[in-house]
């Protein structure tokens, strides 16, 4: 028996996945704007054969409607500033070799022309290694700067999601693999029968094409997506090759791995064509004492202001600061922004039966995600027990902060996991749907 093969993701969250973690002794916290750093930190990534990089984006300062000058707003937050990451990644490509790249775009403040040739043209640069992460937008100060008060209704973000989705995969196959035969001899420069123009009309958008590249490197970009509401799990199991979610219990996120795979398979795909990788916070070093010093080290440095205003973006219209900060995490509203989030940090609550400055810190240490603090064996066992139970298929690594525990994971981790036959010890192939084991799409007009 083929024994499974654990895929990686580095997301990079710079300067730091822990609310604090830009404050700790040994963080940069410059990583969030140095190019320098990123491809550092891209090389490391690669040095550690991960499957790709993976970029957040938000197209607004997060929490900017208390931007006044006297705020501790201003002194607690990290995570304000970052370049455009899909830029970035194009600017990375001539630096790495393997790495997959994927950048974070909106199909709530977008057009599907746009990112059709934006991610196309980075998988040409980077010889198709690029990926989208298809997001319907979670933080409402995005709303203010597209001329809207807030986002439009979740549900209906999704929707045009989808739509968005078809007319970019419609872009994409506006011409087939040889249809540019630039032959010097004949003047024939492209050959018009393998070339196809859209011609879309929907709900939501109206594209003629054809798009104004030839089919990529590895056919398409890969599509990464991160919701986990029931819309969110919809639109991934039709459409993505890998699904960032955020699962802490096994038993979770076997459910989870169960569902998003019978969906698949509902949509026609095979189950191996969408690889299920949840979050996962490792705070480890070379044993476990350091790892534990790491951990205390940053949570002495949390800052309950900053963790409740992480908070405060997932309570709907409840204004959770009227309630005391020690007592229990009251019924929520609806989320507009981040739903599926929402739900787990709610359940997580009543489980443990936590306080809101509890889950607010909660939060505030790993984006809510699955952490583990320990030596790199105890790391490695988690992530083994997780793909052997059929609960994932690999992990979206998040970091504290930048480089130090990006660098202790590549040194200390990758080399148990190797070690137990789980992880790979060299690329598979040049692309990044070669290196996830997710097959090409075929071409709709191929004949």
């Amino acid at each position: 028996m083929t024994q499974p093969r654990l895929k990686l993701a580095a997301f990079f969250f710079t300067p730091g996945s822990h609310s604090a973690g830009w404050r700790h002794p040994e963080a940069v916290p410059e990583t969030d704007m140095s190019f320098a750093h990123y491809v550092s930190m891209a090389q490391t990534a690669e040095r550690g054969l991960m499957d790709c990089i993976f970029f957040q984006d938000t197209a607004a300062l997060n929490g900017s409607a208390a931007l006044d000058g006297g705020s501790p707003w201003r002194t607690a937050a990290g995570r304000q500033v970052f370049p455009e990451p899909a830029t970035l990644i194009a600017a990375l490509a001539p630096v790495t070799t393997n790495l997959g790249l994927v950048a974070t775009a909106t199909t709530t403040y977008g057009d599907p022309y746009t990112i059709a040739r934006r991610f196309g043209s980075v998988d040409h640069i980077s010889g198709g290694r690029a990926g989208w992460n298809l997001v319907t937008s979670q933080i409402e100060d995005e709303a203010g700067n597209f001329g809207f008060d807030r986002h439009p209704d979740h549900g209906h973000r999704y929707e045009r999601a989808e739509e968005f989705f078809d007319v970019v995969a419609g872009l994409w196959d506006s011409f087939e693999d040889g249809a540019f035969p630039r032959n010097k001899e004949t003047g024939q420069f492209l050959d018009p029968s393998k070339g196809h123009i859209l011609n879309h009309q929907g709900e939501f958008f109206r594209v003629r094409g054809p798009l104004n590249l030839p089919r990529s490197p590895q056919g398409r970009p890969v599509v990464a997506q991160a919701g986990s509401s029931e819309p969110g799990r919809r639109l991934a199991s039709r459409v993505a090759d890998m699904i960032f979610t955020a699962q802490s219990v096994l038993s979770e996120g076997q459910a989870f791995y169960r569902d998003i795979k019978a969906r698949a398979v509902a949509h026609g795909r095979r189950p191996d064509d969408v690889k299920v990788m949840p979050g996962f916070m490792a705070i480890t070093g070379p044993d476990e004492a350091a790892a534990q010093a790491r951990y205390e080290s940053l949570q002495s440095l949390i800052d309950d202001t900053t963790a409740m205003r992480l908070l405060a973006r997932l309570c709907g219209d409840l204004d959770i600061h009227r309630f005391p900060l020690d007592g229990p995490l009251p019924d929520l509203p609806p989320s507009n922004a981040a739903r599926a989030r929402q739900e787990h940090l709610v359940a997580k609550a009543r489980r443990e039966n936590l306080t809101i400055r509890q889950v607010a810190r909660y939060l505030g240490t790993s984006l809510g995600h699955q952490m583990v603090v320990g030596a790199p064996a105890r790391i490695a066992d988690v992530m083994q027990e997780w793909l052997e139970a059929g609960a994932a298929d690999g992990f979206t690594l998040l970091f504290p902060y930048y480089p130090k525990p990006l660098e202790d994971f590549v040194e200390f981790v990758v080399p148990e996991l190797q070690r137990r036959g789980i992880y790979r010890t060299q690329y598979e192939g040049k692309t990044l749907r070669e290196n996830l084991g997710v097959a090409v799409p075929a071409n709709r007009h191929a004949r």
